[in-house]
């Protein structure tokens, strides 16, 4: 490592500041990337980490300083542009087509009728064998896991010739074994003398893959160090400002009796297919049972039937002591006590283009105080949306900003303040703190603790396991529909958990 410092960075920006509206995203931000090496970027949501990667990709332009490449100032028009200089990004969700083959969708992204899908095989398995990819140029994309997904955008960064790869949360949809087989690439990549910007919010794959670390906070950067003085803790407070507790795990929590009973739950997805095979388990007051499952096998129909959003095909579920074929009447449901914190925060969970007030009135806007008749109560409303603001720490500049200008985990956090009103029985918490960053997480899993001390229910759905390991008493996985467990969370391990999301047996 000593070595790659005391050489000439290959990229280098120096004072880069870009602003908005309101806002100043990157403020004078200054970092250099060395050949051979990966740099981690850290920082909460809203700190620049995004804006900076839009200017090194050609999406934004900066409004004050520079960006050097092997010393000579750049500026980076378009993402195609970033690619001939050496620069590929490799996105969080990955951008291919399903229905084409792997060959196929690198022949697109090279853009060249020179280079059609046959012609580009050979040297797509040079590439992927260089750097043990393992990678199938033929297969269909749609047949393929999102680590395979993920190692075909990083040929196509490859074949373009970049040199500087910036890797966005590569592991959030991962298993445990698919996240070490991508930090394996990681590391052959390194050898070979390619840079890489790595940004995560998971800190244990920070300290574990990375060589340098910058952490950004408020668009500022507060402090570039090695890996060797780093620890969660330290990381933590720079990125917060202050000091951040990891330990969750319960003792010996204080449960109840049965909240939720599912027998033989089956249930088809909207394309008709089977998504719910037969699913069994009882979930008692004061706990909390983690469902754990790669995307796609089963977790949003499920979540979807317990909310009323999708008829069960068979089977019965019993809610409070009553039995119910639940049929699309989320309001009945939210009146027995079930409250919902959905996958999709921004469409599903709220209304983007209503005011933040607004959205936190939605399950009580026809109701008093909020509502006397026909008329609502501006007063109440107004009342109501600041005493929830101020309880749930929500960021915005008014309770009237529409709630579509929020970050990711304010978003949240008026979700969450508007569901967990009063004493929910049943939380239906699906990717709670799916994006969210360190302070904002350990809020959300505060709250969920606080509401079973006080006699909640919780379904925890993650694709997270340290959030599974250290909320939940239970956890159970959910693989081609169908629900192996629960068991004891004592009993699970990563590595357990993982196998049984690929299908493994343990």
């Amino acid at each position: 490592m000593i070595a790659r410092i005391m050489a000439e960075p290959l990229l280098s920006l120096q004072g880069i500041t870009k602003r908005f509206p309101g806002v100043v995203a990157n403020d004078g931000v200054s970092l250099e990337v060395y050949p051979g090496e990966v740099l981690a970027l850290l920082g909460e949501n809203g700190a620049g980490k995004s804006t900076l990667v839009s200017i090194l990709y050609g999406l934004y332009r900066p409004d004050e300083g520079e960006i050097l490449l092997e010393g000579r100032p750049v500026q980076i028009a378009s993402p195609s542009h970033a690619l001939r200089q050496g620069i590929g990004l490799v996105p969080q969700h990955p951008m291919l087509v399903g229905r084409h083959s792997v060959a196929e969708n690198l022949a697109l992204g090279i853009g060249s009728k020179l280079f059609p899908a046959q012609r580009i095989v050979p040297l797509i398995e040079k590439i992927a064998g260089a750097y043990g990819l393992n990678i199938d140029p033929q297969a269909p994309v749609h047949t393929l896991s999102p680590g395979e997904k993920q190692r075909v955008e990083i040929v196509r960064s490859l074949l373009g010739g970049a040199r500087i790869l910036i890797l966005d949360e590569p592991t959030s949809v991962l298993t445990p074994q698919e996240a070490e087989a991508l930090f394996k690439v990681m590391r052959g990549l390194r050898s070979a003398g390619k840079s890489l910007i790595f940004i995560s919010h998971k800190l244990e794959e920070v300290l574990a893959i990375s060589d340098r670390i910058t952490v950004l906070r408020r668009g500022k950067v507060v402090d570039s160090l090695l890996v060797a003085q780093a620890s969660k803790a330290r990381l933590s407070e720079l990125m917060v400002g202050r000091s951040v507790s990891f330990d969750r795990k319960r003792s010996q929590p204080k449960l109840g009796q049965p909240v939720l009973q599912v027998r033989g739950l089956k249930a088809r997805s909207s394309r008709g297919l089977e998504a719910l095979r037969g699913v069994d388990f009882t979930l008692r007051s004061g706990e909390i049972l983690g469902v754990a499952g790669v995307a796609g096998n089963g977790q949003s129909e499920l979540v979807e039937v317990l909310s009323g959003l999708r008829p069960m095909e068979s089977g019965w579920v019993e809610l409070g002591g009553k039995t119910k074929n639940i049929r699309a009447n989320p309001a009945e449901l939210f009146e027995m006590g079930v409250a919902h914190i959905p996958e999709d925060r921004i469409h599903m969970g709220t209304v983007p283009s209503m005011s933040v007030a607004e959205n936190l009135a939605l399950r009580q806007y026809n109701q008093p105080p909020l509502a006397h008749g026909w008329f609502t109560d501006a007063q109440q409303l107004e009342a109501n949306a600041k005493a929830k603001v101020q309880e749930y720490a929500v960021a915005t500049p008014s309770i009237h900003t529409p709630s579509g200008l929020l970050s990711g985990g304010n978003i949240q956090k008026v979700i969450l303040a508007r569901e967990l009103s009063g004493i929910p029985k049943l939380i239906l918490a699906v990717h709670p703190t799916y994006g969210l960053d360190i302070g904002a997480t350990e809020q959300v899993h505060q709250v969920l603790l606080d509401k079973t001390l006080q006699g909640a229910a919780v379904l925890l759905v993650s694709e997270d396991l340290e959030e599974i390991l250290s909320l939940c008493d239970q956890v159970a996985v959910l693989y081609h529909g169908e629900l192996k467990g629960p068991f004891a969370v004592e009993s699970a391990t990563r590595e357990s958990l993982g196998l049984l999301m690929t299908g493994g047996v343990v």
